[in-house]
């Protein structure tokens, strides 16, 4: 077998900057009760990881106790929430990413100059409903081209699209050329809303799959953007499975696929994936279990693809930083980042000598 590792994998800087918020409020507060709205990060392992650590999971603001402890999770909320959050006089911690921040101000500046905000998105994802939140009488969901006949505009020359962070490129492009179309003096973004971490994984796989036999995404199943890297490995026609982490490695899914290329003993190309809110060491298992299962791949190791090197920063959060200064942990606070660069191949952590190829985009 051969082993191919995309690069970008693992915590983009929102997720990293999110679950460093939850692990800085378990420092600030040790044995007090920490209420986390909706999962921190759509990721079950993470979430486990910080329930074993006594962080309690809500899906309702009402569920945490009258002046407890809460943090709103990396996908943004509705100005709604944080009343409710207000009214039961509860610590507020945001961990919301700062590109979702990021659509939430521009739909709060469109819907302000008075134009019809389309966002495009999933219309369930704890995202898009907090997004709406922002201006709910001037922003209407766009799930698919079908959509369109049916919005309501005032003014077609007054209207702007927005769009989900974790969308798939390839599915937003198709919405947007739509509505383009439909509307032809539609205003866009300043930039793009799709989350730059996003971006570099689907291009990573969109530009591998396509010499692969198959595709295996490291993520949960209610992870947006890694179910779109399963959906943009199976468009490019190569086979892609989706796992929370290997204990959910099927060996027929290797079996299938030798079978449906008639060649029993064919060598398979695997390519191995992560979504933005995989943690990096279930992808090094994972490698590490398809090398002791498998064989090693080309040349004693796993081909390492560097398609992007990410090297991002976040500030933190001003509610953090306030709740830190009042605890007397407030030095050099506003100098202070969370960063995350590039992960490399090593030998002791994914269980192969490295062997690192060209291909770099970035």
């Amino acid at each position: 077998m051969r082993i191919i590792l995309a690069n970008p994998r693992g915590f983009c800087a929102g997720v990293h900057m999110a679950i460093d918020v939850v692990d800085q409020v378990l420092d600030l507060y040790p044995g007090r009760p920490i209420y986390v709205y909706h999962e921190i990060v759509h990721n079950k392992h993470v979430v486990n990881r910080f329930r074993q650590r006594g962080v309690k999971f809500i899906e309702e603001v009402d569920e945490a106790p009258e002046g407890s402890i809460i943090v709103f999770s990396a996908h943004g909320i509705s100005p709604a929430v944080r009343q409710q959050a207000r009214a039961r006089n509860l610590t507020m911690v945001d961990a919301t990413c700062p590109l979702v921040t990021k659509v939430h101000n521009e739909a709060i500046r469109y819907a302000r100059q008075g134009f019809d905000i389309l966002l495009v998105g999933h219309a369930d994802h704890q995202e898009v409903v907090g997004t709406r939140g922002e201006a709910p009488d001037s922003i209407q969901v766009v799930e698919h081209p079908d959509d369109i006949p049916s919005l309501r505009i005032r003014n077609p020359n007054q209207v702007v699209y927005l769009t989900q962070t974790t969308l798939s490129t390839d599915d937003a492009a198709v919405i947007i050329d739509a509505l383009r179309k439909a509307f032809p003096n539609i205003k866009e973004p300043p930039s793009s809303d799709i989350c730059y971490a996003t971006t570099n994984r689907q291009a990573a796989v969109r530009q591998i799959a396509p010499e692969c036999d198959v595709v295996l995404v490291v993520g949960s199943k209610n992870s947006s953007n890694s179910v779109r890297l399963t959906e943009i490995s199976r468009n490019a026609g190569c086979p892609a499975f989706l796992l929370d982490d290997v204990s959910e490695l099927r060996d027929e899914w290797f079996d299938e696929v030798r079978a449906a290329s008639g060649a029993a003993g064919h060598e398979l190309t695997v390519l191995v994936t992560a979504g933005a809110s995989a943690p990096e060491d279930l992808v090094a298992e994972l490698c590490r279990t398809l090398i002791g299962r498998y064989g090693k791949g080309a040349a004693g190791g796993i081909e390492q693809r560097d398609i992007f090197r990410e090297d991002e920063e976040f500030s933190l959060p001003a509610s953090l930083k306030r709740l830190m200064r009042e605890e007397g942990k407030g030095d050099d606070l506003d100098s202070r980042k969370i960063k995350v660069g590039s992960y490399d191949l090593t030998a002791e952590a994914y269980g192969a000598i490295p062997l690192t190829v060209g291909g770099r985009s970035l």
